[in-house]
């Protein structure tokens, strides 16, 4: 895959008693989307806020493993560390702040980074660009946008930091089919400009549109993991990931249906 820019290796998170990572590695290799694969309870949000060292905020703890990226470990820094570092996470939901204004919210975004004015007003105009929408309601709170004005607000802040790495959990969900294809259009921009990106979804089909390589975690353990069309072409992941089913058992049931002795006396 390339030189790693970001390395989990055998990663252990636990909330209290409950073990919600057992021993997950994967490797982002620099300029790429990678992409996690899982259900809900997969504990895909407790990885990425592992990585975030966002983690204590809700409860849980690392308690085995490493996570390095470009080489510095990030495993025992504070969570703005990590931002300086070049690693931002957008949360699942959104979690704008909605009685401030859109630019007052990115301006949040670029308060752990360590760019000068410069660096910060570049960040703005390349957020404005991505997000026409965000300058034109510069001045409205952020709580009164729709739910694909929030998700882009909510991409635009972790993106006022310049991060080299960009961590998005479940960035579709909530939002219509045409908004959710805005987003995954904008995660291609984003990654062609030269961000890293680890994306964490359900919607397995737009995730692995984007991604080069895709992993898949179930029940705290990675399970699969490939090149994403591979993986997308992978009987097991289309089945249980893509709502695909298998063609020759859907027709030997069809056929089974069609001569069953119950079921036949109510055809007509």
């Amino acid at each position: 895959m390339g030189g790693a820019a970001l390395e989990v290796r055998d990663l252990v998170v636990g909330y209290g008693p409950v073990r919600a990572l057992r021993a997950v590695s994967l490797e982002v290799p620099e300029g790429s989307v990678v992409t996690v694969l899982g259900g809900n309870g997969a504990g895909k949000s407790t990885l990425l806020r592992a990585i975030s060292r966002a983690l204590s905020f809700h409860g849980g703890a690392v308690t085995g493993g490493t996570v390095h990226f470009g080489g510095r470990p990030l495993h025992s820094l504070p969570p703005d560390r990590v931002v300086a570092a070049g690693v931002s996470q957008v949360p699942e939901g959104r979690q704008v702040f909605a009685r401030m204004t859109v630019d007052d919210n990115l301006r949040a975004g670029a308060l752990g980074s360590r760019g000068d004015r410069p660096a910060k007003a570049a960040a703005l105009r390349r957020v404005r660009e991505l997000f026409p929408v965000l300058a034109e309601r510069s001045g409205q709170r952020a709580g009164l946008l729709s739910g694909g004005e929030q998700q882009m607000l909510a991409v635009g802040r972790a993106l006022m930091a310049s991060p080299r790495l960009l961590l998005l959990d479940e960035p579709s969900l909530g939002l219509a089919p045409l908004m959710a294809a805005r987003i995954a259009d904008t995660i291609r921009e984003i990654n062609s400009q030269g961000t890293s990106v680890l994306l964490v979804e359900q919607n397995a089909a737009l995730a692995l549109r984007l991604a080069s390589y895709a992993y898949v975690l179930e029940v705290g353990e990675i399970t699969l993991s490939g090149p994403a069309d591979e993986l997308a072409a992978s009987d097991e992941v289309r089945r249980r990931y893509l709502g695909v089913v298998d063609e020759d058992a859907a027709a030997d049931a069809s056929q089974a249906d069609t001569t069953h002795p119950v079921l036949s006396r109510w055809e007509g």
